[in-house]
């Protein structure tokens, strides 16, 4: 075969892969809760508000890089068999604790966001708990890559940072992160966001 044919069957092979990696990405991308603002861009920082919403949620006790991992197949189990449509994000909610160091264990609350309020499942697990989650006001940063736990770590620090310029906030719940993408998006396409729930003072 010609060297020209080679390039060219490459050059078609790169571009079949790089259209299966969009094609994945689109096809694990959810809708989002009705009245919920789009993901915040990778690496910005901007104040969010968020309408009332309902979740499904799963309470994990143990290593805090597990909890997602440890929660979606209950969850999962849960929309399933209600009948449910996944949304996007995934919630998890992490201890008031890790704001102000680091802290690797401990309790985790991870949720299923329904796409409606008006939507109540027909049979709840024991270990599922139905939130009515009030309406907030966050600080957020973006963040597009794999979801470690390290960067959760990282990204609430430059949270804290920011907060610590800006005294007339202050911090009123759990700091969370939304993971927006399934398991079969490439690390480099994921997206996901580090909030911290505040008010003006």
């Amino acid at each position: 075969m010609k060297l020209h044919h080679i390039l060219l069957s490459l050059g078609i092979l790169t571009i079949a892969g790089l259209a299966l990696a969009v094609g994945v990405y689109q096809a694990n991308s959810a809708p989002l809760p009705e009245g919920f603002p789009p993901p915040t861009p990778g690496g910005k920082i901007e104040i969010k508000h968020y309408p009332a919403y309902r979740a499904a949620t799963y309470h994990y006790q143990g290593e805090l890089s597990e909890a997602a991992n440890r929660a979606f197949y209950p969850l999962y189990q849960h929309i399933s068999s209600n009948d449910i449509s996944m949304t996007a994000p995934v919630e998890t909610r992490y201890p008031q604790s890790t704001l102000l160091s680091p802290n690797r264990q401990g309790e985790a609350s991870i949720s299923f966001l329904y796409r409606s309020s008006d939507i109540y499942p027909k049979e709840i697990a024991n270990n599922i708990e139905i939130e009515d989650i009030q309406p907030m006001m966050v600080v957020s940063i973006g963040l597009n890559g794999a979801y470690s736990y390290s960067s959760y770590e990282e990204n609430l620090a430059r949270l804290m940072d920011w907060l610590s310029l800006h005294p007339e906030y202050q911090i009123v719940g759990q700091p969370r992160r939304f993971f927006y993408d399934g398991p079969y998006v490439p690390d480099a396409l994921k997206r996901s966001e580090i909030q911290i729930p505040i008010k003006l003072q």
